[in-house]
């Protein structure tokens, strides 16, 4: 059966790529989902722009007890809608996760860095307004698929963009990266040179530029099969990590490929891999923060 369910995610996952960005796969995932867990609440606004909006999914029985996890999606800077991942928000809400997927502008409207300023302005409504969903304000999780990986470690990493938005680097517990580029220098690909020309040094949208002592805990997954972003982009990652002392740990799966993780966190393929139970596991071992003077 599990084997079974490799090949059909394989095949979800082929698809995927040709179809971006309808992503035709990723509704016929969600169609898979139960929604008996969760509550969603969707296309809250966090700011003035179109693409400012955001779901929450509230877990049956939310307490405030939990990190919250906020999820952003991948689509090479370029394409991608927060309802596409509905099977991501549903993944941990089922687990008891306040969960928050929001949208954010993309190239050509906009350039680095306003894809990552725009997450963070996500996150600084998550913390002004997540304590009402059930979800502890004071312990987000940043997680991201992709280039949605990219966009959370920058925020994890590089204080200046959370900072602007208001948002305590004290109020992150932890970062999550699926297959993301944190190594990479975008000058060096014609398809990415245009949306990151708007930076003044290509460390500036390097992630692994900015990591030091005292960051979030993080964990780092990476399929081995991933010919997309490579997987030195994960381990390199691990390795200033762990040179900064800063907790991390890298989980590599064999024979996945860049979309198969993505697919992995749905419903009819978490057994596969247990890349949720992965995820799951490092938020349950997260420790409770010093909130003290945290509040407002």
């Amino acid at each position: 059966m599990t084997q079974h369910l490799r090949y059909l995610r394989a095949g979800l996952a082929a698809t995927a790529l040709f179809l971006v960005p309808g992503c035709s796969p990723l509704s016929a995932i969600n169609a898979l989902v139960p929604d008996d867990d969760h509550q969603r609440t969707s296309d809250i606004a966090y700011g003035p722009e179109a693409r400012h909006r955001l779901d929450v999914y509230k877990p049956q029985g939310a307490t405030g007890s939990k990190p919250v996890v906020v999820f952003l999606y991948g689509g090479s800077w370029k394409n991608g809608r927060r309802g596409d991942y509905r099977f991501a928000g549903q993944a941990f809400a089922a687990r008891g996760y306040v969960t928050v997927i929001p949208d954010y502008r993309t190239y050509p409207d906009v350039r680095f860095p306003a894809f990552v300023e725009d997450s963070a302005a996500a996150v600084a409504w998550v913390r002004k307004n997540i304590a009402r969903f059930g979800g502890d304000p004071n312990r987000i999780v940043l997680a991201g698929h992709s280039a949605g990986a990219h966009i959370a470690a920058l925020l994890a990493y590089d204080n200046r963009y959370l900072a602007a938005a208001g948002v305590p680097m004290a109020s992150i517990a932890g970062f999550v990266g699926l297959g993301g580029p944190y190594y990479f220098d975008p000058q060096k690909y014609d398809s990415l040179r245009a949306i990151f020309e708007t930076a003044k040094r290509p460390d500036e949208a390097r992630p692994i530029s900015f990591v030091m002592p005292g960051q979030p805990p993080s964990l780092l997954l990476h399929g081995t099969a991933d010919s997309t972003v490579w997987p030195k982009n994960s381990r390199k990652l691990t390795a200033k990590l762990k040179a900064a002392r800063v907790p991390v740990q890298l989980v590599e799966l064999e024979d996945v490929g860049h979309i198969g993780i993505l697919l992995a966190l749905a419903k009819p393929f978490q057994e596969t891999d247990g890349v949720v139970d992965q995820i799951v596991g490092f938020l349950e071992r997260l420790p409770m923060r010093d909130t003290a003077g945290l509040a407002g």
